[in-house]
């Protein structure tokens, strides 16, 4: 008898039971459902949500594996100082060595087990005490969570946010599909304010430096965000920042590899353009507005919002996590605006949001996580008007068409 079978006979057995939601996952998530339908019009497609949820993960898998190596390549750069490249591939070929790949497992791949081991037990235990089948939306949380933390969070920390953010930002608002906020980001806002400490500052972001901190070995991982905050002379170009080449969460560095990601969501349509075309626009409109500010002398060189909102606009689409949270959070079908007008404001003021708070905010110089929990709120505000509008136009029309 192979696994298939025996697996069924068992979902068959406890069929009805308190249990059975348990199995009937398992089996779900090995085996395509083999239940079909006889009658009726029905919509037929390829997809279904675990297909879906898979097709995310997959492009996230070039940012986990891109952050492997470069919390791998921090670490080496910390202890040896950075070389003077003489080309780009010199750089690549310092990059990708199995020993970067090696430090860098050791601490991201605990990171992606805890998140999906106390968060799956979590779903699992729900889902035996409401008697509701497992869904498969935390597939996609899961892998969200360690590419948005610093590479050398406690672990215990995690499993205790990750609690946090399926079971208050999750389950209590009825699982998958009913939640009003990201659950990734929901987990990464619990951090920040349960243990700030371990989510900013320029000892987090590479591995081994929260230790050393203070001792005369102590070396410095400051992200780009935070160096411009604090007025520090940068210690990267904007090309490292593109690639990926520098401190950061473990799956936000890389601009160009979120690029791909996007391109997978996008033209699998399981992402939705317009959040994330508006997002950026909305972005590049308040760095204007800021430059503006800069160039009519509104603001001097002594101000703390100066280094920041100096920034030349373009700039803050490749440093910190925009990039990431536009394209893999801001698009959350669940959390988001529905309405395809509504996903346009939606995106706009996500984008909007995230440079501004990034600019007067310099004790927390990433914004994108709180622009897109403020966003989440409004979204269904959003629709709603949205939905308003259309009603008007066509009683409207109804009337002129009356008369």
């Amino acid at each position: 008898m192979s696994l298939k079978d025996k697996l069924h006979n068992i979902k068959e057995q406890y069929k009805g039971k308190k249990m059975a939601p348990a199995f009937n996952a398992i089996h779900t998530f090995l085996y395509l459902p083999n239940e079909t339908t006889h009658s009726g019009a029905h919509v037929r497609g390829a997809d279904d949500l675990k297909r879906t949820m898979n097709m995310v993960i997959l492009a996230m898998v070039p940012c986990l594996i891109w952050g492997m190596f470069n919390a791998g390549y921090q670490v080496t750069i910390a202890e040896n100082g950075k070389p003077e490249f003489l080309s780009f591939f010199d750089h690549l070929q310092y990059f990708f060595t199995v020993d970067n790949l090696l430090v860098g497992a050791v601490k991201v791949l605990p990171l992606v087990i805890v998140s999906y081991l106390v968060g799956l037990a979590i779903e699992f235990v729900f889902a035996v005490i409401k008697g509701h089948e497992v869904e498969e939306g935390y597939l996609v949380t899961g892998m969200l969570v360690p590419l948005i933390v610093p590479v050398d969070l406690p672990l215990w920390m995690l499993a205790v946010a990750v609690a946090f953010g399926v079971v208050i930002g999750k389950e209590v608002f009825g699982g998958t599909g009913m939640n009003i906020l990201n659950p990734a980001l929901t987990i990464r806002a619990f951090l920040f304010f349960a243990y700030p400490t371990w989510m900013s500052g320029d000892k987090v972001w590479v591995h081994g430096a929260k230790e050393v901190a203070g001792t005369a070995d102590a070396y410095s991982g400051e992200t780009m965000l935070g160096m411009l905050a604090q007025k520090k002379e940068l210690a990267y170009g904007i090309d490292e920042a593109f690639f990926g080449f520098i401190p950061g969460s473990v799956g936000e560095t890389s601009t160009l590899l979120v690029l791909v990601g996007a391109a997978i969501l996008i033209f699998s349509k399981i992402a939705s353009w317009r959040i994330i075309l508006s997002g950026v626009i909305g972005a590049l409109v308040m760095g204007l507005v800021f430059n503006f500010v800069i160039t009519q002398g509104w603001i001097t060189e002594g101000s703390k919002f100066y280094a920041l909102m100096s920034l030349p606009f373009w700039q803050h689409l490749v440093i910190g996590g925009f990039a990431f949270g536009i394209t893999f959070m801001a698009t959350d079908p669940v959390s988001g605006a529905q309405t395809n007008k509504g996903k346009i404001w939606y995106g706009f003021l996500c984008g909007f949001f995230a440079v501004m708070i990034r600019v007067f905010n310099p004790a927390y110089p990433e914004g994108i996580m709180l622009a897109i929990l403020l966003m989440n709120v409004f979204a269904p505000t959003i629709d709603h008007y949205v939905v308003q509008a259309n009603v008007a136009k066509r009683m409207k029309r109804l009337k002129v068409k009356a008369a």
